[in-house]
């Protein structure tokens, strides 16, 4: 464990400070060993879309609803993602031009992977904290979000 020591500018940080840096950090670790594991040909992003997806295929439009960001952008990591052969588009039950966005074999397999490597990432990082889970932080966090947001969360805004 690496204790906080008494001259450590860490504790009296900003929380959003705090937040950021960490949120960087794990990212960052966690890219580099999915990487690593034969997947890094993917962003932040994709990884979101997969996560959506994995639940219940949408649309296009409400997929960009749920990330955030316009129907365009939505639009191009769809193109990128169906060109890559992760993301495929069925015909929607409703009829009509819509298409819903479904998940490849391709991208179960990466979403294996990735949970993985994020299983063993935090078990890691509970170990170098002498044994502590992530659980006291994960309930913090979770209680810190509910403050802001109550039962409306809000959409998912990804890290390009």
């Amino acid at each position: 464990m690496n204790p906080v020591r008494r001259d450590d500018p860490l504790p009296e940080a900003e929380l959003t400070f705090l937040l950021g840096m960490a949120f960087q950090l794990v990212l960052a670790e966690f890219n580099d060993r999915v990487a690593a594991a034969g997947e890094g040909d993917l962003r932040p992003v994709h990884g979101m879309v997969f996560q959506l997806l994995a639940r219940t295929p949408v649309t296009s439009s409400e997929l960009a609803e749920r990330l955030g960001v316009t129907k365009q952008a939505a639009g191009q990591i769809v193109d990128d993602l169906e060109r890559r052969g992760y993301v495929r588009r069925d015909p929607h039950p409703a009829g009509g031009r819509r298409k819903l966005l479904v998940l490849t074999d391709a991208a179960r397999a990466h979403l294996a992977v990735a949970a993985r490597v994020l299983h063993t990432l935090e078990a890691e990082l509970a170990d170098r904290q002498e044994g502590a889970t992530l659980a006291p932080l994960r309930t913090g966090l979770a209680a810190l979000i509910r403050t802001l947001t109550g039962d409306d969360l809000p959409p998912l805004r990804p890290v390009w």
